[in-house]
């Protein structure tokens, strides 16, 4: 994993927190539910390949 990884997903999250903030003072409360969602997809996107690899690890560790 990188730490380059570490950084998007922690950028996503700050703009994903200050978007929400915005359209929810604003009145906007759907668009800011569907900005965290959007964002959470993302990030879980990137996710889903390292965590594939981390269970054909544990897999091939204990030759299930």
């Amino acid at each position: 994993m990188n730490i380059s990884l570490l950084f998007k997903i922690a950028a996503v999250g700050i703009l994903v927190s200050i978007l929400s903030q915005v359209l929810k003072h604003s009145g906007r409360e759907e668009q800011a539910f569907l900005t965290s969602l959007a964002g959470l997809l993302l990030v879980l996107f990137w996710i889903v390949p390292y965590i594939y690899d981390l269970f054909v690890s544990i897999q091939d560790l204990f030759s299930l």
